[in-house]
C-alpha cells in the first residue's frame, strides 16, 4: 500500500500550487493589461465565448459564470459592471425568469477576446509547462 504523504509534504505541495497560481495571475495581468483586461476579466470573456460555442448563444446567468470563474457572486457582479461600462458585455433579463440576469458578449467583447486570447494561452502554456518540469 502506498505510503501517505507527510503533513509537511502535503502543505508544501499546497503552497507551491498557490505560488504558481499567484505567479500565473501576475503574468496574465501583465500580458493582458495592454488590451485593457485583467486575468479575471479575460476569464469571464473566455467563459462567455465557450458558452457561445456550446449553446450557440454567448450568454449565461451570473450564477453560471461565478461557478466557472471561481469568484464570489459579489466580486463577479462588480467585474461584470466594469465590463459592461467598457462595452464588452451587456446584462439582459432572463425571458424564463424575470428575476434572473444573463450576461452576454458584445461584438466589442468578442473582438477583445479574440485579440487577447493568443497572449493568454501563451502565458498559460509557459507557466504550466514550467510547473510540470
Amino acid at each position: 500500500m502506498a505510503a501517505k504523504k507527510s503533513e509537511q509534504a502535503l502543505v508544501g505541495e499546497w503552497r507551491a500550487m498557490l505560488a504558481l497560481q499567484a505567479r500565473t495571475l501576475g503574468e496574465l495581468d501583465r500580458a493582458l493589461g495592454p488590451h485593457g483586461l485583467g486575468a479575471s476579466d479575460f476569464e469571464v470573456l473566455d467563459v462567455l465565448t465557450e458558452a457561445a460555442g456550446e449553446r450557440g448563444e454567448g450568454c449565461l446567468r451570473v450564477q453560471e459564470i461565478a461557478s466557472r470563474v471561481h469568484l464570489s457572486q459579489s466580486a463577479l457582479s462588480r467585474l461584470v459592471a466594469r465590463l459592461e461600462r467598457d462595452g464588452l458585455v451587456r446584462r439582459v433579463m432572463c425571458d424564463e425568469d424575470r428575476r434572473g440576469v444573463r450576461v452576454e458578449l458584445t461584438d466589442t467583447g468578442r473582438a477583445r477576446h479574440t485579440e487577447a486570447r493568443p497572449l493568454q494561452r501563451a502565458v498559460l502554456s509557459r507557466m504550466l509547462d514550467r510547473a510540470g518540469k
